[in-house]
């Protein structure tokens, strides 16, 4: 009982302290007349991915790399599959797939450098410190390419936009908007505490490595913010908003949250995540950006089939993965 409380606890303190830091967050830099695009591709994809920076962390300096890598993970998968899945069934996605080349790639990019680092069997502090960087190349680049397009067909900017009106209504006060990003930060941390604490438990309670309780349970409690977003958005008649959140939150979490984890304490890559969960992401990866580009957007029966893998892949972890590998002599 006192674990489920641990992880309704987690769950609850990790979706609201991330929906008031960036509400707070939002408020503070429209008051500081920071344009709508640099709060919506920094503000809201940084503040949206919190929980699973601060997850990941936790993890890491508690020695559980299962669950730091398997959050970070899990969480792009269920972005792709569940939260895209939702979003497509309750309204379908269309985009112009000009729109989201640049991002599309990055995202893809992202998938595969990390996946070629990791193969190294640990991220090391200077493979880190790259990711970062490139990351920080990107995001001015992002920018510049967006000032340059101005009015042209939806793009990053116009996403990026459409989602920091989604955290507009945040406090009016410059004070409350403060206390606000303070309180949010401060619920994402101890919600953190309380999920990996629980996850550990769980793990152990199941008999399952602990990556599985991160590439899953915990993956998709830290996806919860981005899983806000998109049912709001998809009910608006804006789910091309998910699209670029999505995209957003798949670059941030591979290179800003590993990037930072690593740089503090290295961390191995456990042996399921190497020869299987790796490969899925980069597939699944793979199988949006092409319906995004040669379907122009996902129908309903894409959103079905994307929950449906999703099921499918959740079931797998707790029922087939661990003994496939035994089976390879890697249990």
């Amino acid at each position: 009982m006192m674990t489920l409380l641990q992880f309704v606890g987690g769950f609850v303190l990790l979706l609201f302290g991330a929906e008031y830091l960036v509400r707070g967050a939002v408020s503070l830099a429209s008051k500081l007349n920071v344009s709508k695009m640099i709060i919506g591709m920094t503000i809201v994809a940084w503040g949206t991915t919190s929980p699973e920076l601060v997850v990941s962390l936790e993890a890491a300096m508690n020695d559980l790399p299962g669950i730091s890598i398997g959050n970070v993970v899990g969480s792009n998968i269920a972005n792709i599959l569940l939260i895209l899945g939702v979003a497509a069934v309750i309204f379908p996605i269309v985009v112009q797939p000009s729109a989201i080349h640049r991002d599309g790639a990055m995202m893809l990019g992202s998938a595969l450098l990390f996946t070629a680092l990791a193969l190294t069997g640990v991220i090391e502090r200077w493979q880190a410190g790259a990711m970062i960087a490139l990351l920080v190349v990107f995001t001015v680049y992002a920018f510049r390419a967006e000032r340059r397009k101005g009015a042209a067909a939806k793009g990053a900017g116009e996403l990026a936009e459409e989602l920091e009106e989604e955290f507009e209504e945040g406090p009016q006060s410059p004070w409350l908007a403060v206390l606000s990003v303070i309180g949010g930060v401060a619920a994402v941390v101890v919600g953190a505490k309380l999920l990996v604490a629980a996850a550990v438990v769980t793990a152990q309670w199941l008999g399952v490595r602990e990556e599985v309780i991160g590439l899953t349970i915990v993956a998709v409690g830290t996806s919860l913010p981005e899983l806000a977003t998109a049912v709001v958005a998809a009910r608006k008649g804006h789910s091309e908003i998910a699209i670029g959140n999505v995209m957003g939150a798949g670059i941030y979490n591979l290179l800003m949250i590993i990037g930072l984890v690593g740089l503090i304490v290295p961390i191995p890559i456990p042996a399921q995540i190497l020869v299987f969960d790796l490969w899925a992401m980069i597939a699944i990866t793979v199988a949006l950006l092409s319906l995004l580009i040669f379907r122009g957007g996902l129908s309903r029966a894409a959103g079905t089939v994307f929950l449906t893998a999703f099921i499918a892949y959740t079931a797998l972890q707790y029922y087939g993965v661990e003994k496939a590998l035994a089976s390879i002599g890697l249990g």
